[in-house]
């Protein structure tokens, strides 16, 4: 599966559920080595990801130093959101270019976000769709600037209002670029009964015309809000990864890792095989179900040669090996070929 091509697609209107482009956000997990990044590549590409996502950014162009945390300060004991960006913004165009190139090698799609102009600009030279944080989904300069480049957009909602969300939606629109919205929870981690996932339906009511998706921030135990998600009609899905969850730090404890990963594959594959067609039809295994438990038209009484059948002659039971019970006014006023005996099935050559 290829985002590009997924989003120049747009919707699927014959499908409201399928498999989704699943998206691991690596984030800055990595925490400064190469090494590490490139076994949570590996990682993820065992786990069944379509796609690994970095954060491109500098603490300085990012956050004030007088910033505020928003993560559970009890995992990520920082409260400057300055001083934490600063201890993983070492990776920048030659690290992203190299790990362009290890994800190309791997066979996974290479994406990372970017939180200023500059990382925008390297970035576009090595992506085909720019992924927009719910952070800056008010940032209309950096919108519109990231949609300059022409290419299509991942846009998360956290903490937004539909107003909020249409009017970015509003300023992506003239620049003609697809665009998939992913509906988030900014808060880390989520708690299971905050994940709102109705608003992935509110989502889908309000844009028809975009793709619609899931960036989950909730603690991954069974992954069962990501298949959730996924029934919902959620065609994209992200989530944190990670290759420990009992690692400190802001993104690794409510990330999923590779076994969650393989986990949530397995239960979706599983999914789609009870889902089966969504074209209405009869089944092959269904046949001797049509054929024994319908019924057939069947004399009610004797009903001797050459009388002409009335409705009163008639009754229907199972099987349905004569003539369909739906075929009942093409009967009456027929008339029996040859005397038909109560209970006998009604095939065409008695009438």
């Amino acid at each position: 599966m290829n985002i590009l091509k997924l989003l120049n697609k747009g919707v699927d209107n014959e499908r409201s559920i399928v498999k989704p482009y699943i998206i691991a956000e690596l984030g800055v997990n990595h925490e400064g080595s190469m090494s590490t990044a490139k076994r949570l590549v590996d990682e993820a590409k065992e786990g069944g990801a379509h796609a690994v996502k970095f954060q491109s950014y500098k603490a300085e162009t990012l956050a004030s130093k007088d910033s505020p945390a928003y993560w559970d300060i009890n995992e990520e004991p920082t409260e400057s959101q300055f001083e934490l960006f600063k201890k993983h913004d070492s990776f920048w165009k030659d690290e992203m270019q190299e790990l362009k190139n290890y994800c190309d090698s791997k066979g996974i799609e290479f994406m990372s976000t970017p939180f200023d102009v500059e990382s925008a600009k390297f970035l576009n030279e090595m992506m085909d769709v720019f992924k927009i944080s719910s952070s800056d989904i008010t940032n209309k300069p950096f919108i519109e600037y990231i949609c300059s480049f022409g290419k299509p957009i991942i846009l998360s909602t956290g903490a937004s209002n539909l107003e909020e969300v249409h009017d970015a939606v509003n300023w992506i629109y003239p620049f003609d670029v697809p665009l998939a919205l992913l509906h988030c929870v900014l808060n880390y981690p989520t708690d299971d009964e905050n994940a709102n996932l109705g608003m992935i339906n509110g989502l889908k009511k309000a844009f028809p015309k975009n793709i619609i998706g899931y960036s989950d921030h909730t603690l991954p135990k069974d992954m069962k809000v990501c298949e959730m998600a996924t029934l919902l009609g959620s065609v994209i899905i992200e989530k944190h990864f990670t290759h420990n969850k009992s690692l400190p730090g802001n993104d690794h404890y409510h990330a999923m890792d590779k076994n969650d990963l393989i986990l949530f594959n397995k239960n979706i594959d599983t999914l789609f095989e009870i889902l089966g067609s969504f074209k209405i039809e009869s089944l092959a295994d269904e046949e001797k179900s049509r054929l024994n438990a319908r019924r057939s038209l069947v004399a009610a009484n004797d009903i001797p040669k050459g009388k002409i059948i009335k409705r009163s002659d008639l009754t229907f039971k199972r099987p349905a090996q004569g003539i369909s019970p739906k075929y009942i006014d093409d009967v009456v006023g027929k008339a029996a070929k040859v005397d038909i005996k109560e209970d006998d099935i009604i095939i065409k050559n008695l009438i």
